[in-house]
């Protein structure tokens, strides 16, 4: 089984996170991809602003209707920050024989080399790539064990998103319909309708 591991905070889940995953898929030929609920991502300080049940209920909305695509809580489940290598540890014995492959956003594979084992990282996955807007290059160390996906960059995030929900901005068709739904009738980001 070939397997990709799509982490972070997904706070909330949007329509680019399923496509980058979508590209994913194809490009890495992977059999399924697990969409990793981040407890407490170790480079983001303050944390997440939605508590990490409702996160993850967004997650699974999300992937209702996408067969290839599933919501894991490996990192939900296990105490302290949420490091990449022991994610991927977990989720080796989770998945033993598949071979894993790290989607990763270019603006966080900068940070790389600054990773914890990152030794580790890349003897148990190789990793795609995600552009992102702006001038970034591939760390040398990185490059050997990297894929590019064929990814037209979005300048959009999950702050901007939570912005709008919050301000009644307008969302188009930023997240899946399900997902603002739940948003709205749980009152996540103080949306309640």
């Amino acid at each position: 089984m070939r397997l990709g591991v799509y982490g972070g905070t997904f706070d909330p889940i949007h329509n680019a996170h399923l496509d980058i995953a979508r590209a994913a898929l194809a490009v890495g030929q992977l059999d399924r991809v697990l969409f990793v609920v981040a407890a407490r991502p170790p480079h983001k300080g303050d944390g997440p602003t939605a508590c990490a049940e409702d996160r993850l209920a967004m997650v699974e909305t999300a992937l209702e209707n996408e067969p290839q695509m599933t919501a894991s809580r490996v990192e939900l489940d296990r105490p302290g920050p949420s490091y990449t290598v022991d994610t991927l540890r977990a989720l080796q014995g989770m998945h033993p024989g598949a071979e894993l492959f790290l989607i990763v956003g270019l603006d966080m594979a900068m940070d790389f080399p600054f990773w914890r084992d990152t030794r580790g990282i890349l003897e148990r996955a190789r990793v795609l790539i995600v552009p992102r807007p702006g001038a970034f290059e591939i760390p040398a160390m990185l490059r050997p064990y990297a894929t590019v996906l064929p990814f037209t960059p979005v300048d959009l995030s999950s702050t901007e998103i939570r912005d709008r929900i919050q301000n009644g901005g307008e969302l188009g068709d930023l997240l899946p319909a399900a997902v603002l739904q739940l948003i709205r009738r749980k009152g996540i980001y103080h949306a309640a309708s």
